[in-house]
């Protein structure tokens, strides 16, 4: 294991913290992702011009399991705790990935002066229900497929689902998701994750404004689905000083599993890391 377990009140939570400097960078993964897959390509990247934070949420990774659910405003109040007890002095620029950026717009509403920026990477809409036709019926078929992972996983079965999954990513982290996505506790996790899932959305939409702190919006415009574009549009509206990059050969999974699509997502969060430290605007 990388990095160290801090305690954040009765568990604890595994963080790895690289490169030195300020403003501090926290990744934050997707849902049901470990630690790993932000710090495949993602992490070693920022971490060559500033400090940058990986984290795995409760029950996954590395990470203690928590004694109660963890919607979104729990799980921003483990993160707070857990950069304070592990020493990473704030404000912080927020990078999540896909539900991600939920969990990261929920810390912003929540501890605005904690936040010196943000990175949105094809972040979850906190309106997904209502604003993704598409998504009630997803929802609905992975909540009840979800009750299943933890014994298939028990069995084997999803070991060998997984011998070939993240590719993209460097051996390491590659190793590291794998291994992970085999076990029984990692689907319990995935499974009480998604289950908390619409109030953590619902919790997201706190989020009003950043003022005028910098915030980039990544958006993978390849295959994605009906109501996705319009609503990372509203995201970048968040900021008065926003920059919002489209890319049409990008997918959903590329820009934190690839190297190529990896390098959109790193040259954002570097350019948040400038214009804080510069006090500077943004730049297309």
């Amino acid at each position: 294991m990388p990095g160290q377990l801090v305690d954040v009140g009765g568990y604890k939570l595994h963080i790895n913290c690289t490169g030195s400097g300020a403003p501090a960078v926290v990744l934050e993964a997707g849902l049901g992702e470990p630690s790993s897959m932000m710090a495949g390509w993602i992490a070693p990247a920022v971490a060559a011009s500033t400090k940058v934070c990986v984290y795995d949420r409760a029950g996954r990774g590395w990470s203690d399991p928590a004694a109660a659910p963890q919607d979104g405003l729990a799980t921003a109040a483990a993160l707070h705790t857990l950069l304070a007890r592990a020493h990473v002095g704030g404000p912080y620029v927020l990078v999540g990935h896909s539900t991600g950026g939920v969990y990261m717009q929920i810390f912003a509403a929540t501890y605005p002066g904690q936040v010196a920026g943000m990175v949105l990477l094809d972040s979850q809409p906190p309106t997904a229900f209502t604003s993704l036709p598409g998504y009630p019926g997803f929802y609905s078929t992975f909540q009840k497929a979800s009750a299943l992972f933890p014994s298939l996983a028990r069995f084997g079965v999803l070991r060998l689902v997984y011998t070939s999954a993240v590719s993209g990513l460097p051996p390491q982290a590659r190793a590291e998701e794998r291994a992970f996505w085999s076990t029984a506790s990692y689907y319990r996790s995935v499974r009480d994750e998604f289950l908390e899932l619409p109030t953590a959305l619902t919790q997201a939409q706190a989020l009003k404004s950043l003022g005028g702190k910098p915030l980039v919006v990544v958006t993978a415009a390849k295959n994605a689905q009906t109501g996705w574009l319009p609503q990372q549009d509203k995201m970048a509206t968040l900021s008065a000083d926003s920059v919002h990059r489209v890319m049409q050969n990008a997918t959903h999974t590329s820009l934190t599993e690839d190297k190529t699509g990896s390098r959109i997502s790193s040259q954002a969060i570097l350019d948040v890391v400038h214009a804080v430290r510069s006090g500077t605007p943004l730049t297309k």
